[in-house]
């Protein structure tokens, strides 16, 4: 059944850590960024475990195992436990093992938390094309990952061994800005070989499938940063989203999102688990109204009136733009109204 088209952010009466039983969290950009917890995060996610939330940590970086993952969540001061760690490497691993028998060789392109996965499916890592592989596994391998590793994926790939990727994010946040992330690597072995991988990690099928596997929850809400993954995979899923604007996305990327694109709720970080969210409103000559802010569109451009939470002015924005959008992606002019609330 089609998915009616999102053309304003949502509101919720009940805070959203009690209105949803699992908060389905990505990790880069939105707990930490380069191994540092973002501000707010650790008290927040405190606060809504404290309150009965469950929380899994689901994460298209396929390098670390959850038990590293959990180890350094506990080190910040969010404790976790391995069970509570989803990654595209586990997903990955689900997908090769549902297509190759039980003690197949899988070559394996990327860091241990890849290889654990493929083990714990029945697999076996191996690292060379000599070894003798009936498949290719690709996962993020790292910042020190060497160039001889994409040329053996490629030319075992060449030699018509097919070929998995646990996610095709093309970049990840780190402490110094926005690095390359697998999907980059990926699409260096595509231009080599002309091949095309299957893919597990999000927004795509076999992610979400594992997540539910794992975590069983019947009211999940995907908290992410990246429109492309998180909330595409939400959209996808049939489930709610948060986005929060600590990772990758801009505010003007929000603003210009199509309908997969489209959260159920935007917030600037985590503290919106911990409080209502406020309604968007239809005001005059089709206008939108949140909190003190109204957005309307003037010209070709979006224009904003008011004061208060500036997040309540991003929420009355995206719905100007994604209603004069449509179930397209909108071309307005943002720059004005975005300059004068800082972003």
């Amino acid at each position: 059944m089609k998915q009616t088209v999102r053309t304003r952010p949502g509101g919720s009466e009940r805070r959203l850590d009690a209105a949803y039983d699992t908060a389905l969290l990505d990790l880069d950009g939105v707990v930490y960024a380069g191994g540092e917890a973002i501000a707010h995060a650790v008290e927040s996610l405190g606060t809504a475990r404290d309150g009965g939330m469950h929380l899994a940590y689901v994460t298209n970086n396929a390098a670390r195992t959850p038990e590293t993952v959990a180890g350094h969540l506990t080190e910040l001061g969010v404790p976790a436990e391995p069970a509570d760690v989803i990654t595209s490497a586990q997903a990955v691993a689900r997908l090769i093992s549902d297509q190759l028998p039980s003690g197949s060789r899988v070559l394996v392109i990327g860091a241990e938390g890849l290889r654990v996965a493929l083990r714990e499916r029945g697999l076996v890592p191996v690292e060379s094309l000599d070894d003798d592989p009936a498949a290719v596994a690709q996962g993020y391998g790292g910042p020190d990952m060497p160039w001889s590793r994409l040329m053996e994926a490629s030319y075992a790939v060449a030699s018509g061994l097919p070929w998995f990727a646990s996610n095709t994010d093309l970049t990840i946040p780190s402490a110094r800005g926005i690095a390359p992330g697998n999907g980059s690597a990926v699409q260096v072995v595509r231009i080599a070989t002309g091949a095309e991988p299957q893919v597990a990690g999000k927004p795509l099928p076999p992610m979400h499938r594992e997540t539910i596997l794992r975590t069983g929850a019947e009211r999940p809400l995907v908290v992410g940063d990246r429109l492309d993954t998180d909330i595409e995979g939400a959209h996808a899923g049939g489930v709610d989203s948060l986005l929060v604007l600590t990772g990758v996305t801009t505010a003007a990327q929000l603003l210009a999102a199509p309908p997969e694109h489209r959260a159920t709720y935007v917030a600037e970080d985590l503290r919106a688990l911990l409080v209502p969210q406020p309604e968007v409103s239809e005001a005059d000559g089709g206008a939108f109204r949140c909190g003190g802010w109204t957005a309307s569109v003037d010209g070709g451009a979006l224009a904003l009136e008011g004061d208060g939470d500036r997040a309540d002015a991003l929420r009355a924005l995206c719905a100007a733009a994604w209603t004069a959008a449509g179930d397209g992606t909108c071309a307005l002019d943002s720059v004005k109204a975005l300059a004068r609330l800082g972003w």
